[in-house]
């Protein structure tokens, strides 16, 4: 069924209105009597189209269940900025995958430098890419999509989470496949940009209690990291 997000529900008056009612009537041109999910906080409530009118429309909820799509665990991915189409690409690919929120960090080694205005101006298109990439993939929530931090900000946020990760091709880390994870509720994957860290960053990392972890003998792109360490946290958490 198609999926629409929204922010807070009424169990006793479902409907949509905005955005989500135009495609309802106009780009879908669906009728009373079929059926659609509506999406809120995890939640997946199945409903019936009750009545379309221009600007809204209004449903029968037949069902709810929590969304068998959202993950087990909670997946920060700390993103060093990348060119904006590999960021684009990364957002999607991730939100497929599960991850609960991307943040894009600012470190010494990034070609693409754009300060905290300019970024915020492409939020609203990050996010759009991310709930369109959510309904795609049947999720119950769309990812956060955040503002660029700096890389102390970043080692910041890392505290509040049970386990964390940063990628390293160099000597010392570990492979995935070791990663303790058993019991984790939440976890950040930092990546990268094109240019890689600098050592002294990863041992700023390790420092804030992140583990060093190595994909492999292979140097992956800034865009295959990403979803390749993801892929493979969800498989350990039994998530996929």
């Amino acid at each position: 069924m198609p999926r629409f997000f929204i922010d807070s529900i009424n169990e006793a008056d479902i409907f949509l209105d905005g955005e989500n009612a135009r495609h309802i009537g106009r780009s879908l041109r669906m009728r009373t009597g079929e059926k659609i999910t509506v999406c809120c906080g995890g939640i997946d409530y199945d409903c019936e189209i009750r009545r379309i009118t221009e600007d809204s429309v209004f449903l029968d909820l037949i069902e709810k269940h929590q969304c068998s799509a959202e993950p087990t665990v909670d997946v920060t991915l700390f993103q060093a900025v990348p060119k904006l189409d590999k960021l684009e690409f990364i957002i999607q690919k991730s939100t497929e995958l599960g991850v609960s929120r991307v943040v894009p960090v600012l470190t010494r080694r990034c070609i693409s430098r754009p300060n905290e205005k300019d970024f915020a101006k492409k939020l609203p298109r990050l996010a759009k890419i991310a709930e369109e990439a959510a309904k795609q993939s049947g999720r119950g929530k769309i990812p956060e999509i955040s503002p660029i931090v700096s890389y102390s900000e970043c080692l910041d946020m890392m505290k509040n989470l049970d386990k964390n990760i940063i990628l390293y091709e160099g000597e010392g880390g570990k492979p995935f496949g070791d990663v303790a994870v058993e019991g984790i509720k939440s976890a950040g994957i930092l990546i990268g940009s094109e240019g890689g860290f600098e050592s002294s960053e990863v041992e700023q990392a390790v420092s804030a209690g992140a583990e060093r972890v190595w994909l492999g003998k292979r140097i992956l792109r800034c865009e295959t990291a990403p979803i390749s360490a993801l892929t493979i946290l969800m498989f350990l958490t039994k998530n996929m």
